[in-house]
């Protein structure tokens, strides 16, 4: 009989992620369960992956996604599937992703791989990939009066002699504005003046080889936390800029990317 544990209660995957950044999937089944796939549907319906789901032992089936099995950027939704039967959601189970946090890719294949399993509000798992070539993996930051000094570490790109970063505002009108990187190999470190920034988001770029060169998005995503815009906050600070008095500070966005956020303060009454 080919199935998989009861529709009555929740199919839950438990996951465990390895050094490399790969990620194994256990699943409950109930009796033989040849033919089944753990599907993998990105969230615009694009694409499709599909991991073959095979016998582990005490009645659980396991699916791999090894870091060298391709997965565009974007969210992933997780199903359990046999045969041409109508696919079940899985949730997420337990999970042990402290591997994650300790990563430290070589950079040689030129792009950096991320995937990272999380549950909706509802429980059900979502996998969320990164794929970028190059990557600015965020380091520290050090929130100063009137500065932040973001530092980091390049990957998959070389630093080159006139590598600068760039500050892009999110309106289309804003000027781009470019400030000194000083590097060290592969480390890099810059710093951001909020009286320099008008009103509004402001978006980090990190160009390695110069104004010529690609820009590169700074993010921080070589860990285990899918959203780090609750997890990683930081303080606000006022300054006086040539405008009038602002807030600003760091954050990290949806897709985990790092901006600067300017608040015009209200003026007093």
């Amino acid at each position: 009989m080919r199935t998989l544990a009861p529709r009555s209660t929740p199919l839950r995957a438990d996951c465990v992620a390895d050094s490399a950044g790969g990620l194994t999937f256990d699943v409950p089944a109930a009796g033989e369960a040849a033919g089944a796939h753990m599907v993998l549907r990105r969230r615009d319906g694009r694409e499709e992956v599909c991991l073959p789901l095979t016998p582990s032992g005490n009645g659980r089936l396991r699916a791999a996604l090894p870091s060298s099995v391709a997965l565009p950027e974007g969210r992933w939704d997780a199903y359990a599937r046999v045969d041409a039967v109508e696919p079940r959601r899985l949730h997420l189970g337990a999970t042990e992703l402290r591997s994650l946090a300790a990563r430290a890719p070589s950079g040689s294949r030129g792009h950096v791989a991320v995937r990272i399993p999380y549950a909706t509000r509802q429980g059900r798992l979502i996998v969320r990939s990164w794929l970028r070539a190059p990557h600015a993996e965020v380091g520290e930051l050090l929130v100063g009066q009137g500065v932040l000094t973001v530092s980091g570490r390049m990957y998959g790109a070389v630093l080159g002699p006139h590598a600068c970063a760039e500050i892009h505002g999110r309106h289309a009108s804003a000027p781009v504005r470019r400030t000194e990187v000083l590097a060290d190999r592969a480390e890099f470190r810059f710093k951001v003046v909020y009286a320099a920034l008008e009103p509004g988001v402001w978006d980090l770029w990190l160009r390695p080889a110069g104004e010529a060169g690609p820009a590169v998005r700074v993010a921080r995503l070589l860990d285990d936390v899918a959203d780090k815009k609750p997890v990683f906050t930081y303080p606000r600070t006022r300054v006086d800029a040539p405008y009038g008095p602002v807030e600003a500070g760091p954050y990290y966005t949806r897709d985990n990317d790092l901006s600067v956020s300017v608040t015009a303060c209200a003026s007093p009454q």
